[in-house]
């Protein structure tokens, strides 16, 4: 094994360390980890918001015994190949240690440590971003066939594991088509490889084709719900703040692909980074989509500030370069980790302010950031409904039903009596068990919709009352009530049968 080699796996091993030490234990699982992990019970080709691979993550985690440690190993691991598949991008840049330092402290100290901290689709899109970027790489500098229908596995893998992937083929594919390198797409083994990678993503195609692409419903409801409150110019801010210990080195990299000679045959990766991006600004894409682009960028600009800095006084800036993403990322342990009790981030607001961070997908200011608040209240509400759950369950099956899907996947994580909760929300439209008789409901409000919930649901039941609610300042479920409903006066599966099939309740 080459030296180096040691160096990189300190790197990984770093990698570890930082991402199991970056939650305050006073934090929970995240809102969409629940799905992702109740995913894994329900083993399919597709969900309704997802592609498959993060159930097939799930099902394993499930196996490995479902604890927090293991749910955030998969997300830490995919970040630590991530610096990886960097390493040997520089290695067949030919570039230097120093290339390969500057890198790996860049991305080390990026945004992808917060990105590493939830098991979701998005840690494991950037790794395979990266991946099909080396093998692009290593075909231009090869030509060898095998490495075209790698890409194709690749980009395969990646559309089942996101559907972002495909704004990258929307971005490239034009860079080649104005560039010397649209010889590729000559090449009858790059559509050999696309066929492999429509074999592979044709599961998911039919799964979408036999429940109605609930992809594009998905999409659309995306559009109308979140996508319309971004902002353009807040995208492109936050594309600076993803790296910005290397920022310089990804422009040194866009640069390089214009006119250092030695990038010549890799011009296109500037029009396809240019592309890709306008295509994000075009739909207005969420900021973290775009991440996946950046590490090869690094890469590219590492290599090419290590050729300018290889001789006499200019060596000088090698440590300075390295230095820089460590000491950046020191302000930013402070305020983009959840590594502040809640009090502390709540009483200190302005330091997270002024970076947007408290900004939710309403456009509204919040005192916690989205996904911190998501980390909350989420062991109260199973613990309460737990409690209830016992009670009722003593006088026949009880259904537990949420208003979404973050209150059914945490009481299921959560849950010391094997409840399996279930929403008209997302996937657990899907998943509701209608082989047993229930008799009561325990039902799960969100604080907005809780009203009249007593009003209009009590007459179908002898026994009816509030239990209790999620008190936690904090948390994004404030207020979330809990409903008891004993003794049902009629045919619960009948009417949930007839609910599922208009999916509303």
């Amino acid at each position: 094994m080459k030296k180096s080699y040691w160096i990189l796996f300190l790197f990984i091993i770093a990698k570890f360390i930082l991402q199991y030490s970056l939650i305050n234990p006073e934090y929970e699982l995240q809102r969409d980890e629940y799905l992702h992990l109740d995913q894994g019970y329900h083993l399919a080709w597709g969900y309704l918001s997802v592609p498959p691979v993060s159930s097939w993550l799930a099902w394993l985690i499930r196996i490995l015994g479902g604890s927090v440690f293991w749910v955030k190993f998969f997300p830490a691991l995919f970040g630590a190949l991530t610096i990886f598949v960097v390493w040997k991008i520089i290695e067949e840049l030919n570039g230097d240690l120093f290339a390969k330092l500057l890198a790996s402290f860049g991305i080390l100290f990026s945004v992808l440590l917060r990105l590493n901290m939830l098991f979701q689709p998005n840690s494991l899109e950037v790794l395979l971003w990266t991946l099909f970027f080396y093998i692009l790489i290593k075909y231009i500098n090869t030509e060898k066939i095998k490495w075209l229908y790698w890409g194709g596995v690749v980009f395969g893998i990646g559309v089942l594991n996101k559907y972002n992937i495909a704004f990258l083929a929307l971005g490239f594919i034009p860079a080649l088509l104005i560039t010397e390198q649209r010889k590729i797409l000559k090449n009858k083994h790059v559509y050999g490889a696309a066929l492999l990678s429509l074999l592979i993503v044709s599961p998911n195609l039919f799964w979408q084709y036999n429940h109605g692409f609930p992809v594009v419903h998905h999409m659309k409801e995306l559009s109308e719900r979140q996508l319309v409150n971004v902002d353009r110019w807040d995208f492109l801010k936050s594309q600076a703040l993803f790296f910005i210990g290397v920022a310089f080195v990804i422009i040194a990299g866009l640069y390089a692909l214009l006119f250092y000679r030695s990038f010549k045959n890799f011009r296109f990766f500037f029009w396809g980074y240019v592309m890709t991006l306008a295509v994000f600004i075009f739909f207005k894409a969420k900021d973290y989509y775009a991440i996946g682009l950046y590490p090869v960028y690094i890469a590219f600009g590492a290599v090419y500030l290590g050729f300018i800095f290889q001789n006499g006084w200019k060596r000088i800036f090698r440590p300075i370069c390295i230095l820089h993403p460590v000491i950046l990322f020191i302000p930013l342990y402070n305020i983009s980790f959840p590594n502040k009790s809640p009090e502390f981030i709540a009483s200190h607001p302005e330091r997270y302010r002024k970076f947007g961070l408290l900004r939710w997908e309403d456009g509204k200011d919040h005192s916690l950031p989205q996904d911190f608040a998501d980390m909350q209240g989420w062991k109260e509400l199973a613990q309460k409904v737990d409690r209830e759950y016992s009670k009722l369950s003593k006088n026949g099956n009880t259904l537990v039903l949420c208003d979404n899907y973050g209150q059914a996947g945490a009481i299921n994580y959560y849950s010391k009596l094997g409840i399996r909760a279930v929403s008209f929300n997302a996937d657990y439209i899907n998943w509701f068990d209608l082989n047993k008789k229930y008799k009561n409901v325990i039902r799960v409000k969100d604080y907005s919709e809780a009203g009249n919930e007593l009003m209009e649901t009590s007459p179908y039941f002898e026994i009816s009352e509030i239990s209790g609610a999620v008190t936690n300042p904090y948390a994004r479920e404030k207020g979330a009530a809990i409903f008891s409903f004993k003794n049902a006066k009629i045919d619960i599966n009948g009417r949930l049968q007839k609910e599922i099939d208009e999916e509303k309740w």
